[in-house]
């Protein structure tokens, strides 16, 4: 069994790899200025939108925003694995790929491993908290939650499916049940069970709640929804993103679905942790949920990994429409030829838990049968914001259609939508709607150069992480990482790992940090800051940085004096922190 590969020798191999003569192989490219372009091979073209940068060793597509390095072009192109892609990479050096044993002890070797015990750890503290909720909601003590899952109608074979349990409301009973060393007390912390009040105070994050665990596809417990049972302002409260658990990447009752269904025929997706335990209920085993997110391309991976027919499930009000569409626009460049993918909108006023209850297993599943596919919804959807009847309408409907038919990659999906459109302009000729797209591809081609990367927010970390990413030696005019440390601001989490890789390798480059970074949660929004366009000077990149790094320290000071302003009001504060707070509120006045 092969071990894990060395990261010294990914970054070295990655050092002596030209990306031009990974994608040239494959993809025909010509240089334009500093720049290479080819058509794009992840998405049908005419005009070429796929960019490589030599100096960067990174590639983009401006038409369908793939990015990577020239691992994540292999893992994409020739649907390799990560070890497979490195494997390739090395093939073409003449290189052998070394695996580290479990005798090896190079630092990085160790670090993965203890990696792997941390998650083991936590994995087994979940399955103890699992256990607790589910024997808390077995007592006498327990008999609102107990009440409130009857009034639900769930027997005792979904409640125990499931492992729904109950989080006894009191600050600290499960903390006190569960932790008994203090390496519990870390790993309870780490896998998002406590919160702390400003003084400092630990609490559990779930108390008075129905608990519904949430597994990974291996079946082990890594997060948890919670289902209020008193008059609270939060109904639903989910478990934070932790080590084991990041919410975009999973679906509540996928693993219950092919646990029961080892051959799943079709899945349909709602919105609740109660409209798939209801539906299962009923018979109707094989629903899932998103975890209070969006519809993501992790989610659409997931499901058609899973099965080759989806239904989407939603309320029938415009809220629920225009979810679909959001989910609809997402799913347009995932699609693969042979899933059947139909949305269903529900009676007004109902959901999947009322609806079903109302009409039964057979009068749901007969209903969401009669559900419009993905072009019936696309194009309805369309036609409600044009006059077919009027030249003017047509070409609206053109211009609506278009840029959202050129997103599918699947060749038979794409000619099946083409050929509909054409319908309705009346063109029969197929031809005549490709030159349509090839007009859109040239028209939006020209703007390429002056606006290649879509737009966004750019904050202090954005700006940091945005910049560290393309000028890695940045990172030596951070002297201090662990001030940061102490301290909550979004991305800060990944700033502080990226400036770390940067300070172990004062060589690292971009498409390196990448491919280290490949299989993070956060990854895809590394890539769209690699290619991020800041139209600053060369020689203005450091003191942009160095600005932009005092916001960072400004804020950092100005949250710990915030911290100590809430303490003294609530318990006081010692003589030392009297002091550090004066010396803040100096410090600060000064910079205003």
């Amino acid at each position: 069994m092969k071990g894990l590969i060395p990261r010294d020798f990914i970054l070295d191999l990655l050092a002596r790899t030209n990306i031009l003569d990974v994608i040239g192989k494959r993809v025909k490219m010509k240089k334009k200025g500093n720049n290479y372009f080819g058509c794009c091979p992840f998405h049908d073209e005419k005009t070429a939108s796929f960019s490589l940068s030599e100096k960067k060793q990174i590639y983009y597509c401006f038409g369908c925003g793939a990015t990577g390095s020239a691992v994540n072009f292999l893992m994409q192109y020739e649907r390799l694995s990560f070890p497979e892609a490195i494997e390739e990479i090395a093939s073409m050096q003449g290189i052998r790929v070394p695996y580290t044993d479990n005798e090896n002890n190079q630092a990085d070797a160790s670090k993965q491993i203890e990696s792997r015990n941390v998650r083991r750890d936590l994995y087994s503290l979940m399955s103890k908290i699992t256990d607790f909720y589910q024997q808390q909601l077995a007592l006498s003590t327990s008999v609102d939650a107990q009440k409130y899952l009857e009034q639900r109608g769930l027997n005792a074979e979904i409640i125990a499916r499931y492992k729904i349990g109950y989080a006894p409301n009191s600050k600290q009973l499960t903390f006190q049940n569960i932790v008994k060393t203090e390496n519990e007390v870390v790993l309870y912390d780490k896998a998002g069970m406590s919160v702390n009040n400003d003084i400092g105070n630990r609490y559990d994050r779930f108390r008075g709640r129905i608990m519904f665990p949430i597994r990974d596809r291996q079946g082990n417990v890594i997060a948890f929804g919670g289902r209020t049972i008193f008059n609270e302002s939060a109904k639903y409260l989910n478990s934070p993103e932790t080590p084991i658990f990041h919410k975009g990447f999973q679906l509540y009752g996928l693993y219950e679905a092919q646990e029961t269904n080892r051959n799943l025929k079709q899945l349909i997706i709602v919105e609740g942790y109660m409209d798939v335990v209801s539906l299962a209920q009923y018979g109707i085993d094989y629903a899932v949920a998103a975890l209070g997110t969006a519809t993501s391309e992790e989610h659409i991976k997931l499901l058609f990994r899973a099965t080759d027919s989806v239904i989407f499930c939603y309320d029938g009000d415009k809220a629920g429409r225009n979810a679909a569409w959001r989910a609809l626009n997402v799913l347009l460049p995932c699609l693969i030829d042979g899933k059947d993918i139909t949305f269903a909108f529900l009676p007004q006023d109902e959901d999947p838990d009322s609806y079903v209850r109302k009409v039964g297993k057979d009068g749901f599943e007969d209903y969401i049968k009669k559900a419009p596919n993905l072009s019936e919804f696309l194009f309805d959807e369309l036609l409600k914001q044009v006059d077919l009847k009027s030249a003017e309408g047509k070409a609206k409907l053109s211009s609506l259609a278009i840029p959202l038919l050129e997103q599918v990659k699947a060749k038979v999906f794409r000619l099946n939508l083409l050929q509909k459109l054409g319908r309705y302009l009346g063109l029969l000729d197929l031809s005549q709607i490709e030159q349509l797209i090839a007009n859109n591809n040239i028209s939006e081609n020209r703007t390429i150069d002056s606006a290649p990367v879509p737009k966004m927010k750019l904050t202090t970390m954005r700006i940091l992480i945005g910049l560290l990413l393309q000028y890695p030696n940045l990172a030596k005019m951070v002297s201090d990482i662990n001030v940061m440390r102490q301290v909550n601001l979004a991305g800060i989490d990944i700033f502080i790992e990226l400036l770390e890789l940067c300070q172990q390798y004062p060589n690292i480059t971009t498409a390196q940090i990448l491919t280290e970074c490949i299989n993070r949660p956060y990854n895809k929004q590394l890539s769209r800051l690699a290619t991020w366009e800041y139209h600053y000077q060369d020689d203005e990149i450091e003191s942009i940085f160095s600005n932009t790094l005092k916001e960072l320290y400004d804020n950092i000071l100005a949250q710990r004096q915030d911290e100590l302003i809430a303490k003294e009001r609530v318990s006081g504060l010692s003589t030392a922190e009297k002091k550090e707070l004066a010396t803040l509120i100096l410090v600060l006045s000064k910079k205003d």
